[in-house]
């Protein structure tokens, strides 16, 4: 009997402390910060690692303008939404490819196929200006080349469709299509700093796997609430490329939207992430 009761005594107390949850877990104990980057690493341009990112960079966007202004256009050529995939489809089209994407060139370049998550990871010293105005570039590039081939492919549709150019739409004010790509764009960048926060990813292995999901699911939802609006920008790159290969005068019209909107996003974004959520600069340091 006592040999019985010491087993239920020590199987009682094998786990004598719970694994602590919510705000108790927040201790330094299991987390080093890590250290901001430089505003220039001139060192970086003689990697191969900063060419392969840029690189990187520009094929994903490339194929993030391919293949969703192909839905946009197929999605603008069927009679009615009951024959085509509609909006969904468009939405789905948009978050599934930033889905696929990120996963693809995460651990490369960080996935970012956005000027504006660039940014806001830029202004949060998350990476150097060395590497955030080349990547921007080649986001650029890769987003006209990508309207660009599907120009090449169906040049006439093309023209005809909108070539998926992002306006505002008829009975929206500019300053509503501004307010959208704000609050859009600061959803999808602050999901990408919580997505891959570092606190996080040091306490639960599986976020770094994860992390694209909520990411391309913030850009699926994004675009059901503002299609309507503007069309979804929320990245200056695409839409900087449909507009360019597109060229029509309304597609300018209102370009500047297209930028300023998801540049403020990003930067409230980051901010309210370092600020209020990680509190940054008011943590001591030991």
């Amino acid at each position: 009997m006592e040999g019985k009761e010491e087993d239920v005594r020590v199987g009682a107390n094998k786990f004598p402390e719970r694994q602590p949850i919510g705000t108790s877990a927040q201790t330094d104990k299991d987390y080093k910060e890590p250290p901001p980057a430089p505003l220039f690493e001139p060192g970086e341009l003689s990697s191969w690692s900063f060419w392969r990112a840029g690189i990187a960079e520009f094929i994903a966007t490339f194929l993030f303008l391919y293949i969703t202004v192909l839905t946009v256009m197929g999605v603008k050529r069927a009679p009615n939404m009951c024959a085509s995939v509609g909006i969904q489809g468009i939405a789905w089209a948009f978050g599934g490819m930033i889905f696929a994407l990120v996963y693809c060139t995460a651990g490369i370049s960080g996935g970012h196929i956005n000027p504006a998550v660039t940014f806001g990871l830029f202004l949060a010293r998350k990476l150097s200006l060395t590497r955030a105005v080349p990547y921007i570039v080649m986001q650029c590039l890769g987003a006209v080349c990508g309207a660009g081939v599907v120009k090449g492919f169906q040049p006439t549709p093309y023209q005809t469709l909108g070539g998926g150019a992002n306006t505002v739409a008829p009975g929206y004010s500019k300053g509503s299509g501004l307010g959208a790509e704000i609050i859009g764009t600061f959803v999808l960048v602050y999901t990408v700093f919580s997505a891959t926060d570092a606190k996080r990813s040091a306490r639960d292995s599986h976020v770094p796997i994860l992390a694209p999901l909520p990411i391309g699911f913030a850009v699926f939802l994004v675009h059901l609430a503002t299609i309507p609006i503007t069309g979804t920008g929320i990245n200056p790159a695409r839409s900087l490329g449909a507009a360019i290969i597109y060229n029509k005068d309304h597609s300018w019209d209102d370009h500047w939207i297209f930028w300023v909107g998801p540049f403020i996003g990003a930067a409230l974004a980051a901010l309210y992430h370092q600020l209020v959520i990680r509190a940054i600069p008011f943590k001591t340091r030991s």
